[in-house]
């Protein structure tokens, strides 16, 4: 017999939290989260909560724990869509379509209590954290930003009657054998023409006292359509700078400024973190941190994690400067090559920015959609 419990006491908040690290111990591609970023959504003064209603199910098997599912009505993208949706999200079963079919019933029906008439996901609270499900790669290390599922979840979601919306997908980007072109002289040429340059920074500190507030800005301009995003608060601004504070670093980021210093264009990778957070809980020990440290000081790969243009230089060329910049990443640091992450299967934009690079796509992911009734 399966019950679903809505999460409400501490125990069933460990239950919750516990459970993916429990049913992933031992495998070499799961990633876990940082344990102690997850728990703050249990927090009273959660960065979401002015935005969002959201709760958590766990469910049982004879006493035992068996899945967990959470609920999100992005209020703020509801708002901005003129939509009435409900997501899911840190969806997690054995393989059992009872019990998957328990906790989208679960969902599904708060959902229709909260007035909504469209379910969706996996999506979490906004773009910024973990989201789609895997449907390829199952055979491929997953990176810190992004989550793991086994191959069965596709189709227990798919039996449940949700259908595709929206895939991204997630390519190793390697440095190219030769030149097609020389990148840096059409660089330079694209810069000359709209008066740009690249912005300087003096370290991570610096980097961020001049150019948060300009990323921001831009993340809110060009990511305003895209799929899934929400726009960003105060709050969503410091959670970010914070969470990425310890890993951010000017060597592997580039600014495009144009000639007032404003930014116009951006990208940042980070050091892969994730081989130093495998096999893990996601727990600060003395080990982790020591694997953590490493791993930032001497990547081997970086990820790359957001990228950003003013969309008045869309089609300006600029891209050009980020690819050039991207290369001299992977030839003079060190670097094997950089993981994408999620791109939107129909961001052409970036997608073709990879084109001039050596570029291998190894995992597809998928954001399902359910009309309710």
């Amino acid at each position: 017999m399966v019950e679903v419990r809505e999460v409400k006491t501490r125990r069933e908040q460990r239950e919750f939290l516990s459970f993916p690290l429990d049913l992933y111990r031992g495998s070499k591609f799961f990633v876990p989260p940082l344990y102690a970023d997850e728990k703050k959504m249990f927090s009273r003064n959660f960065v979401y909560n002015d935005c969002c209603d959201w709760t958590c199910w766990n469910a049982y098997r004879d006493g035992k724990i068996a899945g967990r599912i959470q609920g999100i009505i992005q209020r703020a993208s509801n708002e901005k869509r003129k939509e009435k949706r409900a997501r899911f999200c840190r969806f997690d079963t054995i393989d059992d379509p009872e019990v998957s079919r328990a906790l989208f019933g679960a969902f599904e029906a708060w959902a229709l209590s909260k007035g909504m008439d469209t379910a969706c996901g996996p999506l979490s609270f906004s773009d910024l954290e973990r989201e789609g499900l895997l449907v390829e790669g199952f055979d491929q290390p997953q990176t810190f930003e992004e989550q793991y599922n086994a191959e069965y979840y596709q189709h227990h979601v798919e039996a449940l009657g949700y259908a595709k919306e929206v895939d991204w997908t997630e390519s190793r980007i390697y440095a190219p054998e030769t030149d097609e072109e020389d990148l840096d002289k059409l660089t330079d040429f694209i810069f000359r023409r709209y008066k740009l340059h690249f912005g300087p920074s003096r370290g991570t500190a610096d980097f961020l006292k001049r150019y948060a507030d300009g990323i921001f800005e831009i993340l809110d301009k060009s990511y305003e359509g895209l799929y899934g995003t929400v726009p960003f608060t105060e709050g969503m601004k410091k959670l970010m700078i914070d969470n990425f504070r310890i890993v951010i670093s000017p060597k592997y980021t580039a600014v495009i400024l144009d000639e007032n210093e404003r930014v116009v264009c951006f990208g940042f990778a980070i050091p892969a973190l994730a081989p130093a957070l495998a096999g893990t809980r996601g727990r600060y020990t003395p080990r982790t941190l020591l694997r953590l440290l490493r791993c930032i000081r001497n990547p081997k790969i970086i990820d790359l994690c957001l990228v950003g243009v003013d969309p008045e230089y869309l089609n300006r060329g600029v891209s050009v400067a980020f690819a050039s910049a991207i290369m001299h990443m992977l030839r003079d640091t060190g670097v094997e090559y950089c993981e994408t992450n999620l791109n939107l299967e129909d961001n052409y934009a970036i997608l073709n920015l990879w084109h001039r690079f050596d570029a291998r796509q190894v995992k597809r992911r998928r954001a399902y959609m359910k009309k309710l009734s």
